[in-house]
């Protein structure tokens, strides 16, 4: 199946659009759809631990994917 996945900060700017397209497998999760991306767009072949959400709610990366979800990514966060 095809999913679009929303890109945030460094990652919109790596991939050099707002969002991606991939192909996953029907019973994929959202780590699958990750590695996919990286596949994607080479610039993030060494990010390895995004923040996921799935219809606007974070979610863990062994969230499965249905494919009709809202699926947005960001790099992790730091703060103080």
């Amino acid at each position: 199946m095809t999913v679009s996945v929303l890109l945030f900060a460094r990652y919109r700017e790596a991939a050099g659009a707002a969002a991606v397209e991939v192909e996953v497998a029907k019973d994929a999760t959202l780590a699958d759809v990750w590695e996919r991306v990286r596949a994607r767009v080479p610039a993030l072949k060494d990010e390895r631990r995004p923040l996921f959400s799935c219809d606007r709610a974070y979610a863990r990366p062994d969230h499965p994917v249905t494919g009709r979800e809202e699926i947005a990514v960001f790099p992790p966060v730091s703060g103080g």
